[in-house]
C-alpha cells in the first residue's frame, strides 16, 4: 500500500465524486470526481516536460485553482512541490533554483523572459508558465500530453514538498516535508477542528505558504469539505462569504481588518462555526474585540514551516487569548533549558521543542544545520521560547531567534541587515520587529550612519527595492548614533525592541 498523500485523498474522492471541492467568485466549480482527470493531465504535462519521481518542481505563480491542481499532480506522480512567494525577486529566486535544482520552474507569463535567464544557469531546469486565469504553457502541455493515470508508489518518508524558510545567517533553508508529515498533520487537524464533508472553508490565504497550502487545502481534502477560493483577502468579500461558509482560516491581520468593518456582528457570523488564527501572534485586544462583536472566540494555534501545526486551542473548551493551547494528537511538546536540553517543570520559560510524525525530515542539503536543530531522538528545537501554564496551555513568550513575523510572513533580520550594511552611507544596522496594529509586527531598521554621512529613509529603501520581497522591507527606518551592545559585543535587540515598542501605536 502506497503512503502517497494523493492516494489518501483518492479515498475521499471515491467516496463522494459528485461533491464540490472548490468554487470561485467567478463561478468556476471543481467537483471531487473531476480531480483524477485534471491531475492526471497535469501530471502527464510534468512528465512531458522532463519531471521524474523525486524531482523538484518550483512554482512562483498567482493564486488560482490550477495551482492547487498542480500541487496535487506533483503528489500524484511523486514529484517534490516547491512553492515560492510571488514577492520574491529575481535575485532571491536565483538562490532557490541553484539550491533546489528543480527539473521544472513554473512562473507567471510576465516573468518568463527573466525566468529564461535564471533557468539558463540551471542546465536541468525546464520552464513553463501558468497565469491567474489558468492559462499558459503548462496548461497547453496538459491538454496534449498523455495523462499520468497511476499514483506513484511513495513511502511515508519520501519527500512531498520543500518549503524555504529564511536563515538567521541570511541563507534560506529548505525544510523537507514528507508524505507522512503532511498526512499526519491533516488528520490531526480534521480531528481537532471537527472538520466534516459539510464544511465550507473561506480560503483567502496565499498558497505559497504552509498555512494556505497545507493547513487549509490538505484539511479540506482529507475531510471531503469544500472551499470558496478567493484570490486574496478582502474584508467585504469575506463577510459576504460567511453566509454560506462555516470556517475561516486567517492571519491576525485578517481579523484586525474585519474588525474595522461595521458589517461584522453576530448576524454576519451566524452560519460560521470556527475562526482560526495563526502564522503570527494574535493580540489579546483583537481576540477580545472579535469575541465582543461576534460572540465567537477565535481559535489560535501554533505551527512552523518545519512542523506544520503543533498545538491548538481546544474546540469545545476555553480558547484563551495569548495561548496556543495543547499539543495536537500524536504531537509531543516540551519546554527545555536551551543549552542542556533538560526538560523544565510547568510554569518555567524555556525552549519549545516538538516531536511527532509532523516534524520535518531536515533541511535540504544542510546536514549540519539539521543536526543543530533536530535532535537524534526526534525532538525539534523550534527557537521559540515558551511555557506551559497552570492549566496546561502553551504560551509563546518570545523567540530565541530574531525572527520577525509580519503579516504572517517570516522575516529574518540578518538577510535585511546585510543589504543595508552594504550601503556606503551606513556603518551598521539592526533590524527588529515591533508591535504593529495591522501586521502583528512591523519590520523596523535601526541604522547607524557612516562617519560624516547623512543617509535618508528613501535611500535605504531604494537600496532594498528589487533585492528583497516587499514584506521583508522595513516599515520604518530610524537613525541612531550607536547600537546597544553587551560585554561580548552582541547587539542587544531586546533593548531596541523596548525603545521602539510604541513606534506604530498611532496607526489606525
Amino acid at each position: 500500500m502506497s503512503d502517497n498523500l494523493y492516494q489518501h485523498f483518492q479515498t475521499v474522492i471515491d467516496r463522494q465524486p459528485q461533491a464540490t471541492f472548490l468554487t470561485t467568485p467567478a463561478g468556476q466549480v471543481i467537483r471531487y470526481g473531476e480531480l483524477p482527470t485534471l491531475t492526471a493531465r497535469l501530471a502527464g504535462a510534468l512528465v512531458a516536460l522532463g519531471v521524474e519521481q523525486g524531482d523538484r518542481v518550483a512554482v512562483q505563480v498567482e493564486k488560482s485553482p490550477e495551482t492547487i491542481l498542480l500541487y496535487l499532480a506533483c503528489l500524484r506522480m511523486g514529484a517534490v512541490y516547491l512553492p515560492l512567494n510571488t514577492a520574491y525577486t529575481g535575485e532571491e529566486v536565483t538562490y532557490f533554483l541553484g539550491d533546489a535544482e528543480p527539473a521544472l520552474f513554473v512562473c507567471r507569463p510576465q516573468d518568463e523572459a527573466e525566468a529564461q535567464t535564471l533557468c539558463a544557469a540551471q542546465p536541468r531546469t525546464a520552464l513553463a508558465t501558468l497565469d491567474a486565469d489558468g492559462g499558459g504553457h503548462l496548461m497547453d502541455q496538459a491538454a496534449k500530453a498523455e495523462p499520468f493515470e497511476g499514483i506513484a508508489l511513495c513511502g511515508a518518508d519520501d519527500l512531498a514538498s520543500i518549503l524555504y524558510t529564511s536563515g538567521t545567517t541570511g541563507r534560506s533553508k529548505g525544510a523537507m516535508l514528507t508524505h507522512g508529515n503532511l498526512r499526519s498533520n491533516a488528520e490531526a487537524l480534521v480531528e481537532t477542528w471537527r472538520f466534516k464533508a459539510t464544511d465550507r472553508l473561506i480560503h483567502a490565504l496565499p498558497i505559497f505558504h504552509i498555512h494556505g497550502l497545507f493547513v487549509a487545502c490538505n484539511t479540506v481534502l482529507a475531510s471531503g469539505a469544500s472551499m470558496l477560493y478567493l484570490p486574496r483577502f478582502d474584508a467585504d468579500e469575506v463577510i459576504d462569504a460567511m453566509a454560506d461558509g462555516t470556517v475561516l482560516m486567517g492571519v491576525p491581520t485578517f481579523y484586525s481588518r474585519l474588525l474595522k468593518s461595521p458589517r461584522l456582528d453576530h448576524h454576519a457570523v451566524a452560519a460560521m462555526r470556527l475562526f482560526v488564527s495563526g502564522s503570527a501572534p494574535l493580540t489579546a485586544e483583537t481576540h477580545q474585540a472579535f469575541s465582543e462583536r461576534t460572540g465567537v472566540a477565535i481559535l489560535e494555534r501554533y505551527g512552523m514551516t518545519e512542523t506544520g501545526m503543533n498545538s491548538s486551542n481546544p474546540y469545545d473548551e476555553a480558547r484563551r487569548a495569548g495561548t496556543v493551547g495543547f499539543p495536537l494528537p500524536g504531537v509531543e511538546i516540551r519546554i527545555t533549558q536551551p543549552e542542556r536540553g533538560e526538560a523544565l517543570p510547568q510554569g518555567e520559560v524555556g525552549m519549545i521543542e516538538v516531536r511527532g510524525p509532523n516534524v520535518f525530515a531536515g533541511y535540504w542539503r544542510m546536514p549540519g544545520k539539521t543536526a543543530e536543530e533536530l535532535r537524534a531522538d526526534g525532538w525539534f528545537m523550534t527557537g521559540d521560547l515558551g511555557m506551559v501554564d497552570s492549566q496546561g496551555y502553551l504560551q509563546i513568550v518570545g523567540r530565541g531567534k530574531d525572527l520577525v513575523i509580519s503579516g504572517g510572513y517570516n522575516v529574518y533580520p540578518r538577510e535585511v541587515e546585510q543589504i543595508i550594511d552594504e550601503h556606503p552611507d551606513v556603518e551598521e544596522s539592526a533590524v527588529i520587529g515591533v508591535p504593529h496594529p495591522d501586521f502583528g509586527e512591523g519590520v523596523t531598521a535601526i541604522v547607524v550612519p557612516a562617519a560624516g554621512a547623512e543617509p535618508t529613509k528613501a535611500a535605504i529603501m531604494e537600496a532594498l527595492s528589487g533585492r528583497l520581497a516587499r514584506f521583508k522591507q522595513p516599515k520604518e527606518v530610524m537613525f541612531v548614533d550607536s547600537l546597544p551592545r553587551n560585554a561580548m559585543g552582541k547587539v542587544q535587540k531586546n533593548q531596541l525592541r523596548d525603545a521602539y515598542a510604541e513606534l506604530y501605536s498611532t496607526i489606525e
